[in-house]
């Protein structure tokens, strides 16, 4: 069974405190790029895997999906979801993905957001996800960028300049790592990009674009903080298809 951080009472505050869980969609800087990946959302049945307190599901069906089905291993994330959420075509659940075995041929869209990386078997989730689409079915998600997971944060330097680096140590050493975010020893499996891309080529998947985001001047100019994130990237966004022959 995956770790269960987020019913940690002490990450459970902390983490309900990041802007993108005070704020929604408009909390969260890469949200324009990855809406610009989505697929044309009406009618479609959609799973959202590790669906939080169920920002997500909800847009979604406001932007016409026909139903939504959100799932996470977190019994406070889903409790906040429900309490949230009266649309009767939104379920949640509570679920591992470790584990997770979805109905064959039973979603038009999967969508994750910055949940893989608690995964620690990829290629399996990658292989259910592609026998759980129809042909022609989309997988959209997002993930901390290995370069940002295998960087030595928060044991960063300062150069000459004043600016923040931080050393990657060990990026093709793939596995678990450790991090004290909110609590210690937060659990995260880090995988190479390369084997996370291959992962969803070899289960049957058609790469359609993928993202290293980084945020726009706007962004930076609003939010001088996120200035930190152009030193590497911290978040990785991919777009895969099933397609109509696998």
């Amino acid at each position: 069974m995956a770790q269960n951080i987020y019913d940690n009472p002490e990450f459970f505050a902390g983490y309900s405190q990041l802007p993108r869980q005070v704020h929604g969609l408009d909390g969260a800087p890469e949200w324009p790029a990855i809406r610009a990946m989505l697929p044309a959302l009406p009618g479609k049945r959609v799973a959202d895997l590790g669906c939080g307190f169920g920002w997500t599901s909800r847009w979604m069906r406001a932007q016409g999906a026909f139903s939504v089905l959100g799932l996470d291993l977190s019994q406070n994330m889903i409790a906040r979801a429900k309490a949230d959420t009266s649309d009767q075509a939104i379920e949640y659940r509570i679920a591992d993905l470790d584990t997770l075995e979805l109905p064959e041929a039973a979603f038009d869209l999967v969508y994750s957001a910055l949940t893989f990386h608690y995964v620690e078997d990829f290629q399996r989730l990658a292989r259910m996800i592609h026998k759980a689409l129809v042909p022609g079915g989309d997988l959209v998600f997002t993930i901390e960028h290995p370069i940002f997971m295998a960087a030595a944060h928060p044991h960063w330097t300062v150069d000459e300049d004043g600016r923040k680096t931080w050393p990657v140590n060990g990026y093709s050493v793939e596995g678990e790592r450790r991090t004290d975010w909110f609590a210690r020893g937060v659990l995260k499996y880090h995988r190479t990009l390369s084997t996370t891309l291959n992962a969803l080529i070899d289960a049957g998947f058609e790469l359609r674009r993928v993202e290293e985001f980084a945020p726009t001047p706007e962004q930076i100019e609003k939010f001088p903080e996120l200035a930190e994130e152009l030193e590497r990237p911290m978040m990785l966004l991919v777009s895969a298809r099933k397609t109509e022959t696998r």
